[in-house]
């Protein structure tokens, strides 16, 4: 009977279906643990792509190429992205001069739908419970298992799913997290971002692609940041003919309705983005904006670092476990990485040591997340000229060379060195 209970493998719910967890599915399931994942959407994301670009740095290219059947699958669905490039942009003038440029960048582009169907592709069928809404949990004391009520969407049933572990990739807005931290609040950056994807597979030879591909001649490679007065823009190219833009614009904290932070906006708001876009950018770029089918608008939060990210057998991943603002390009790649650590940690202790595997983890990832998302706090502050302790609103038109420096990728803490396991 013993040595049965032995080889039975343990098993983690995962609560959340997007890269955080499916990135946990398969670092777990490489560990050696069963895996069951409960998302509340119906279906994985087909027809029209949803969500929008992602810089993938290398060292979570090397992860995710050891989940894929075939490493190069990861090349076939990105686009490289070896220069990071910050560039003023002269709204008089409308003509732009760099600022700072990295040509060992060694990051790579992602539609967040490609990234996602190249994950879920590679994983066995059957982990998947679509269409069931996380309702709650309970920590059992005496077996050490967790038991987890979700709801069957199509059925309205309330289904009990017991587990050795319970993995929280349930987002910045994770209501695992507010369980163990009532009184956790978001904390809003002072801006908001305007986001699309140009499809312009139809419209190659159009004067809009022939004028962007003239006024950035590194696109396909680069990854440019555009900066004004108190404002900045994110521009570069996707896989399949599909253009990636990003506008920070500075205003006071909106309503959040319901538990997202993006939305949808009427064709007048819309209208009207286009018309500040006009004083800001050149008129190439914001013909891309005004090409552009669908923009949503994106509230940027974050949150100071946590103490703590497990209690008993629940452990936070992703951005459930640090909310962070997009500037660092780290939301997805920590996600990514935090999940190769909890599946090493779980292989390396064992069900039967969770509590140590656990407390590795955290001992781990914390110092490297809570670093980056404070350096990206800073480097979003900067970027739309906002205020900062000790020092003057930074100005692209003149800034040092030395603070044009600052505003590279490369200057994020654990660029290229993060542990992935502690030192022993």
């Amino acid at each position: 009977m013993e040595s049965k209970e032995k080889k039975a493998k343990a098993k983690a719910v995962i609560i959340g279906g997007s890269i955080a967890g499916i990135s946990s599915a398969h670092a777990l399931i490489s560990a050696g643990w069963d895996v069951l994942l409960i998302e509340k959407t119906t279906a994985p994301p087909t027809g029209s792509p949803t969500g929008a670009g992602l810089g993938l740095d290398p060292l979570s290219q090397q992860i995710i190429q050891s989940w894929l059947p075939l490493p190069q699958l990861l090349n076939n669905t990105t686009v490289p992205l070896t220069i990071d490039q910050n560039q003023v942009t002269d709204s008089e003038k409308k003509i732009s001069r760099t600022l700072a440029r990295d040509e060992s960048f060694n990051f790579r582009a992602a539609h967040w739908a490609d990234l996602h169907g190249l994950l879920y592709n590679a994983l066995p069928p059957g982990i998947f419970l679509w269409g069931h809404l996380f309702l709650s949990f309970h920590v059992v004391d005496y077996n050490s298992s967790v038991t987890i009520k979700a709801k069957v969407l199509k059925t309205g049933e309330v289904i009990d799913i017991v587990g050795d572990l319970l993995v929280a990739a349930d987002g910045c807005l994770s209501s695992i997290r507010q369980k163990y931290l009532p009184d956790f609040k978001l904390r809003y950056s002072g801006y908001c971002a305007w986001r699309g994807v140009l499809d312009f597979s139809k419209i190659e030879d159009s004067d809009t692609i022939t004028g962007i591909r003239k006024a950035y001649p590194d696109l396909g490679k680069c990854l440019y940041f555009d900066l004004g007065s108190g404002t900045h823009t994110v521009f570069y190219e996707l896989l399949n003919k599909k253009l990636n833009w990003i506008w920070y614009v500075n205003q006071p904290e909106p309503e959040v309705k319901g538990t997202s932070v993006t939305m949808k906006v009427s064709s007048d708001m819309v209208e009207q983005m286009y018309q500040e876009a006009e004083k800001f950018w050149i008129p190439e770029l914001v013909k891309v904006m005004r090409a552009t089918k669908e923009p949503f608008l994106n509230f940027i939060y974050d949150s100071d670092p946590l103490k703590k990210i497990f209690w008993d057998n629940v452990v936070l991943v992703g951005d459930a476990a640090h909310p962070t603002t997009p500037h660092c390009l780290r939301s997805t790649n920590m996600s990514i990485l935090d999940a190769s650590v909890l599946g090493k940690c779980l292989e390396k202790w064992g069900v039967e040591n969770l509590e140590s595997a656990l407390e590795e983890y955290q001992s781990v990832r914390l110092p490297v997340t809570s670093k980056q998302v404070l350096h990206a706090r800073w480097l979003g502050r900067i970027k739309q000229g906002l205020v900062l302790p000790g020092r003057e609103p930074f100005n692209p038109r003149s800034a040092t060379p030395e603070e044009c420096q600052e505003l590279l990728q490369r200057n994020t803490p654990f660029f290229s060195d993060v542990p992935m396991t502690i030192n022993t």
